[in-house]
């Protein structure tokens, strides 16, 4: 395994919910679990932040105030990280969810104390519901969270393979990137990461490596060094 202790694993909502485009594909999800009991297994800390565009993108509705829809979307994150942690303990892996406002008896409050408390655990923390505040991307509370827990790198796992010059869907010729820059990727607007996920990024010297989640053994791959996505460096 690649010589990181605690690394900081973005699981976007459309990688889990695979070839169903919506909801969960439990297959994949397993697939995700295994591949992380490796790396616990191999003594490396795990903290995950799914998006939850598998159901809801408050971006795309018209009708509903952008603070309502955007507590919609925490909300789907948090049922994404309660979902995907028990199929984590279904492989046997220890888990807990945390989330920066109260859901009762179904998670427990964020604090960094409380992360580190179950990393020494040997447990995978789940950080659901954003940042807890509208105007906010889960790809800032991914960023704001690796900072807070001092990881030493992003995976960013997605449907998309990697950083391309243009939109691969569209363009057949696009390029894609084996490494670029974060200023790069802000300056070319290339619609990695949004604005203010890369300030922090830039400010904190955070790198990211950005790779397709449903390619064998992606996740394993990409710490060990051995990607096909794109190292975003800070």
């Amino acid at each position: 395994m690649a010589n990181y202790k605690r690394i900081l694993l973005k699981l976007s909502g459309e990688a889990l919910a695979g070839p169903n485009k919506t909801g969960f594909d439990e297959a994949t999800c397993i697939g995700v679990a295994k591949q992380v009991k490796k790396l616990v297994d191999a003594g490396i800390e795990v903290g995950i932040v799914t998006g939850g565009g598998n159901f809801w993108r408050g971006r795309t509705s018209e009708n509903i105030d952008r603070t309502k829809a955007d507590q919609i979307g925490m909300l789907a994150t948090v049922m994404n990280c309660i979902y995907v942690s028990e199929i984590f303990r279904s492989v046997g892996i220890k888990t807990s969810v945390l989330t920066p406002f109260e859901c009762g008896s179904f998670t427990k409050l964020f604090s960094k104390d409380r992360a580190n408390k179950y990393f020494e655990k040997g447990m995978v923390v789940f950080f659901a519901g954003g940042t807890g505040h509208p105007y906010f991307s889960t790809d800032t509370a991914t960023v704001l969270r690796a900072v807070e827990i001092e990881a030493d790198v992003i995976l960013s796992a997605k449907s998309i393979d990697g950083v391309y010059d243009s939109d691969p869907a569209v363009n057949p010729d696009a390029k894609k990137f084996d490494e670029i820059s974060i200023d790069d990727v802000v300056n070319n607007r290339l619609g990695v990461i949004d604005l203010a996920a890369a300030v922090l990024c830039m400010e904190n010297h955070m790198p990211m490596m950005i790779f397709g989640l449903n390619e064998e053994d992606s996740i394993v791959n990409t710490v060990n060094g051995v990607t096909k996505g794109t190292l975003v460096t800070a």
